[in-house]
């Protein structure tokens, strides 16, 4: 049976889930989570949620899925120490260097795969078999006949997510918030750059194809293909920034649809908590066009009515559905929201009224007109009836007794539980009863007053005659019983010396090389020509995401774990930014599966790569073989989703070009030949200037994307002159960026 895994951002949240049918919970700490923003838990109230779970048999895993720096590194280990001495079951990571850990250390703590790492795969998957993982969660991009066949070949715990929000990049992997707002994704503070309205321009005809929320995606809901998704082990749903009805609600629905079928006002329920309207994912193949709402990126609600006339002091809204006094509608008014709570409702005779199911009025000083669609974003009555489900046990653990003993003896006990078996002898000596002995009935009578606990009273043998046992008697036994049940399920961990593994892989410090990354071919020609010693092009580029594995020839760039994988033994691999190392670990790591060159993330900055290197060399005694990317436009996302298509520009991609614009920059859209889509960053980084800053460095990469040929003549020219030179030299006047490596620290 699959487990059904809820999110938990605090301890209501975490009550609701489990009250609701939750298997597993997950959350995060005051540190190295992915929701930096959510309340989250600290070493106190960690103990609480555990408790609280492990009651229930329901397991508690911890998210520890942000990139960290070398600075970060022994705070996070401490971090996994203390988990794993307290009892959590599993922890959720995207830096190697955790799993690294976890793996080395831990064997009895789970290390799960977050899906940051981007797994998509077999290839991926077999990758963290090996490694030691005990779960993956594959990519939201991951079609389920693919997840069907992960599953089987690799034999490996697979978690797949099922309901909530979607990133539009792919994996999550997004640069835009820390790039462009020092508030990285990957370190958990992303500001939901997708989320925000945007410019759709076509530069080749200067025209504006749209002003809307064209990154904005549709929330996943796959409920009613629960059944394919069993396949899985584990069904994950989002919201961790949710509040508790919320979680209650989804957990809920899909607790019900695991169990049974589920009907259609059930599945209609899902609408009246929060939702950004609903799409069947890329899971399920959905079309491109519906997998965002670029209208609306917060809650949409659900459509219950329509403004029908104007009034002396208000309006008439002609319902669908019921209006209750105290929900919370939006009023679309040409494509502006109008919110209100709705305090007071009024019937045709202008009387106050709670409920109506028809026709109602509504006071309000906005200006609307007759056909603005009203919605439901929050219906109080249904999220009251949902509270009413938590906190609540719905499973109760039956205890099963054998009462024993005669006058004389100690009162004995053989206890049940859960499959296990326990004796219990207690100190009280039987007395034979003067008058009244105590019968089987009322033992159980008093015994049974377990409603504060998790367990009740199942079968009772009881093989004692005419002996009298005091209440209180009872009492404490029962106390002393349940105590006893609780400690089996509440076991802690002795803490155990721990290393930190290290590999002795080292390379020499040579004069910088420069590597060409090439998008065009007339780019491929202008580095051939140039003689540029390391040249990426297609032939030879493995991305990130990139599941067909032709057979190569030659040294490759390699993006994702599945392409580490394939070509570990038949290539020389360099691996690329997209792997986010960002300390000294991953990096050996990564060389010791293979890579003979590992290019650092965008989000490390100066004094960190410093810190890399210079305990790269305490550790091992020599040097990591680095590569840096010191002048091009970031990757902001990549992505399954094409924004063109949803704006009826399929196939212009070929022969114009597309930007996307805010207030802060303009960010080109590049189609690829599959219909995926990069987003650039229209800032380009540039740190000619700072080369003679950066130390411990084999290869300064120049990343290529828009450049035509004579450009990247020029810049390549100036680029090997300074390296050569090592000669302050100005490069552009125009608009140029020194973010992520040098300007500040991202957060």
């Amino acid at each position: 049976m699959s487990e059904l895994l809820a999110p938990a951002g605090n301890m209501e949240a975490l009550v609701a889930a489990i009250s609701n049918g939750a298997d597993a919970i997950y959350l995060g700490m005051n540190k190295f989570g992915a929701r930096a923003y959510a309340n989250n838990f600290d070493s106190k109230s960690i103990l609480e949620a555990l408790e609280y779970a492990h009651l229930r048999n329901v397991k508690v895993y911890v998210t520890m899925n942000t990139i960290i720096f070398n600075s970060e590194l022994q705070d996070a280990y401490n971090q996994i120490d203390y988990l794993y001495t307290i009892g959590i079951d599993g922890i959720i990571v995207q830096d190697l260097a955790l799993l690294s850990y976890i793996t080395d250390n831990y064997p009895k703590m789970e290390a799960h795969c977050s899906t940051q790492m981007g797994i998509d795969d077999l290839e991926g998957t077999l990758l963290f078999k090996d490694l030691g993982a005990k779960r993956v969660v594959l990519s939201r991009e991951v079609p389920i006949e693919k997840i069907k066949n992960i599953k089987l070949k690799s034999k490996m715990p697979i978690e797949i997510f099922v309901h909530g929000a979607l990133c539009v990049s792919y994996s999550g992997n997004c640069l835009m918030s820390g790039l462009i707002g020092y508030r990285s994704g990957n370190r958990g503070r992303c500001v939901g750059s997708c989320r925000k309205q945007y410019n759709v321009i076509n530069t080749t005809t200067n025209e504006i194809i749209s002003n809307s929320y064209i990154l904005s995606m549709k929330d996943l809901n796959t409920i009613e293909h629960i059944e394919e998704l069993k396949i899985a082990d584990s069904l994950k749903i989002e919201g961790r920034m949710k509040e508790p009805v919320y979680v209650a609600n989804v957990v809920n629905k899909y607790r019900k649809a695991l169990d049974r079928s589920i009907n259609k006002n059930e599945l209609q329920d899902l609408n009246k908590t929060f939702n950004r309207t609903f799409t069947k994912g890329y899971i399920f193949h959905e079309d491109k066009k519906n997998v965002s709402n670029i209208l609306k990126p917060n809650n949409f609600g659900f459509k219950i009515g329509t403004i029908t006339k104007k009034t002396k002091l208000g309006y008439e809204i002609t319902l669908n559905c019921e209006l209750n006094q105290n929900d919370i509608i939006r009023i679309d008014h040409n494509n502006e929201d109008v919110n209100l709570s709705v305090a007071k409702l009024y019937d045709k005779n202008d009387k106050l009224i709670s409920t109506s199911n028809n026709v109602c009025y509504i006071k309000i000083k906005e200006k609307l007109s007759i056909g603005d669609i009203v919605y439901k974003t929050k219906d109080i009555k249904y999220c009251n009836e949902i509270e009413k489900t938590y906190p609540k046990d719905i499973r109760k653990y039956n205890i099963n007794l054998c009462v024993y003993g005669n006058s004389g003896s100690n009162l004995s006990f053989s206890i049940e539980c859960e499959n296990n078996v326990f004796f219990l002898e207690s100190d009280f000596i039987l007395e034979k009863a003067t008058k009244n002995p105590t019968t089987k009935e009322q033992f159980i009578k008093q015994f049974n007053r377990l409603n504060d606990t998790v367990y009740s009273l199942g079968d009772v043998e009881y093989y004692i005659e005419g002996c009298f046992i005091p209440t209180s008697k009872i009492n404490d036994i029962r106390r002393q019983i349940v105590s006893m049940l609780n400690e089996k399920k509440l076991i802690k961990r002795e803490s155990l010396k721990t290393i930190e593994k290290i590999e002795n892989i080292t390379y020499p410090i040579n004069k910088p090389k420069l590597s060409v990354y090439c998008t065009t071919k007339e780019q491929l020609d202008a580095a051939k020509e140039m003689q540029v010693e390391i040249i990426y092009h297609k032939d030879n580029v493995i991305r990130r995401n990139e599941n067909n594995y032709e057979e190569k020839t030659g040294f490759l760039l390699v993006g994702g774990y599945g392409g580490l994988y394939k070509y570990k033994n038949t290539n020389e691999i360099y691996t690329d930014f997209s792997f986010n190392c960002v300390n000294h670990k991953s990096v050996n790591v990564l060389h010791s599966l293979g890579a003979k060159q590992v290019c650092i993330s965008h989000e490390i900055n100066q004094s960190q790569i410093k810190d890399l290197v210079d305990t790269y060399k305490e550790k091992t005694g020599g040097y990591p073989n680095l590569e840096m990317i010191v002048y091009g436009r970031a990757d902001m996302m990549f992505t399954t989703y094409c924004p063109l298509k949803v704006l009826n520009q399929c196939g212009k991609c070929k022969s114009n070009e597309y930007i996307i614009k805010d207030e802060y920059g303009e960010f080109p859209i590049i189609s690829h030949n599959d219909c995926t889509t990069t987003i650039l960053n229209g800032k380009i980084l540039n740190l000619i200037d700072d080369l003679e800053n950066i130390e411990n460095i084999n290869v300064f990469r120049l990343q290529f994307t828009k450049e035509n040929k004579d450009e990247c003549i020029r810049i390549i020219k100036m680029y090997k002159e300074k390296i050569n030179n090592l000669k302050p030299t100005k490069l552009f006047n125009k608009d140029t960026d020194t973010r992520g490596h040098f300007n500040k620290e991202i957060l």
